[in-house]
């Protein structure tokens, strides 16, 4: 099933998989301003769909994303002046991170992936990519300062890979093997077969219990905003949060039983990611 409320995406229900993709292939993509506000409803709209356990992040056409809009902040005399307010409070609703999205999220990198398109890598619980997707960041090449996406893949990724991919600009493209190698993504897939992978990664992930798998992404999240010691401590509460849920006893039963569990509906989504 398709949702043909939004211009610049597209959402899809595929079996317990929701898709969001990015669909603005004439342009590579690129985030214009009805996209990044189209994008805050489109993530909750899949975190709050009792039929949908997983998410999957793609892009149509040639390109995953590439980022702002430069065409647009060149011509309509307003620039990146449109987004201060909400960058200096940190107030942003684009990426399934900004936008506490409980549920797993699978980002499919498939062709180029340029300067803002990390947000999107940088804020997912598992990236894959194709084998000719390309990473880059063209930020110092038009001008502009390398901030969140690349400290977000600095929990991801070593400082010197991030820093170097930051300096070099448009002038240097890392290929999908390289990526995998620095841990930005942890699987590499013929593209053609990308988004039957993503799909297929998405149904295994979706066999498991929805709350279970919630408490562990504000467990393992939360640990990235905390100390060792601290993020323990949450983590053991988290642990303790699904005791007397009903999926406590369906998951041993089912494997003593030798069959699939049958899992509880998952609660309505309360931000579980941040």
């Amino acid at each position: 099933m398709s949702d043909t409320s939004y211009k610049t995406l597209k959402l899809e229900r595929r079996g317990p998989v929701g898709w969001l993709l990015f669909n603005r292939p004439e342009a590579l993509n690129a985030m214009n301003a009805a996209m990044r506000e189209e994008l805050a409803g489109a993530w909750l709209e899949l975190d709050n769909d009792p039929d949908v356990r997983v998410i999957v992040h793609t892009g149509e056409g040639r390109a995953f994303q590439t980022g702002v809009d430069v065409a647009e902040l060149a011509s309509d005399g307003v620039g990146m002046e449109r987004y201060r307010e909400s960058m200096e409070n940190w107030d942003l609703h684009f990426t399934a991170w900004h936008q506490k999205v409980a549920k797993p999220v699978i980002t499919a990198v498939n062709g180029i992936c340029a300067g803002g398109g990390f947000h999107w890598v940088a804020d997912a619980d598992v990236v894959i990519a194709a084998d000719d997707a390309q990473f880059f960041d063209p930020h110092v090449s038009v001008g502009q300062v390398v901030a969140p996406e690349a400290i977000g893949l600095l929990r991801k990724m070593p400082f010197e890979a991030v820093m170097r991919m930051a300096l070099v600009g448009r002038h240097e493209r890392m290929p999908a093997s390289r990526a995998r190698e620095l841990g930005m993504i942890s699987e590499v897939v013929p593209a053609a077969e990308l988004r039957t992978r993503a799909q297929e990664l998405a149904e295994t992930i979706a066999k498991n219990s929805p709350a279970a798998m919630a408490a562990t992404k504000r467990a393992l999240w939360g640990a990235l905003e905390s100390g060792l010691t601290e993020a323990c401590r949450q983590g053991a509460k988290e642990v303790v949060s699904v005791w007397g849920h009903p999926d406590q006893d369906e998951g041993p039963r089912a494997w003593a039983e030798k069959r699939e569990p049958k899992w509880a509906e998952p609660a309505k989504h309360d931000g579980a990611a941040r």
